[in-house]
């Protein structure tokens, strides 16, 4: 990651200044089962809490690859699940007013359960399959806050 400070000047000719954050895209799977889709949950230090979100991340220092092949490696990673199909639903960004970082959202399906193979940084997440319904009564009560979980799910109802 990379923060920068840029010297600007605005459309009525003032000078200021933009931070920028400069991150590597990632790419997010929503896992769909029959009635609904599988999610996991984990502590974000940041915002000091636990919450429910879609499996994602990006690819390590120094490794790289094509976006679908990122997806289908997080989705083991996080899940243990493998996908018999993927399908790529769109591209977003998670903050564009302050930050370069995008993501590719795929559809998983098809899906065979395994055993996950969790980064340390993973240690404490949990994975488990929720109904539409329950997803939606999460999304309610504040159980799932991730920004980008949530646009990936509007990709899909869309």
């Amino acid at each position: 990651m990379t923060v920068r400070e840029d010297e600007v000047r605005r459309p009525d000719g003032s000078a200021g200044i933009y931070g920028v954050v400069e991150k590597p895209d990632f790419a997010l799977v929503l896992p769909r089962s029959p009635d609904g889709f599988w999610m996991v949950e984990q502590f974000r230090y940041p915002v000091g809490r636990r919450a429910w979100e879609f499996p994602q991340g990006g690819w390590g220092q120094g490794v790289g690859g094509d976006q679908a092949t990122l997806a289908r490696q997080e989705l083991a990673e996080e899940t243990g699940l493998r996908a018999g199909s993927m399908r790529h639903l769109g591209h977003l960004f998670e903050a564009y007013g302050y930050s370069t970082q995008g993501f590719d959202v795929y559809l998983a399906t098809d899906l065979e359960e395994g055993a996950p193979d969790r980064e340390a940084t993973e240690q404490d997440m949990v994975h488990r399959s929720f109904s539409d319904i329950e997803i939606t009564a999460m999304i309610r009560s504040g159980q799932i806050v991730d920004a980008p979980s949530l646009a990936a799910l509007t990709l899909f109802r869309l």
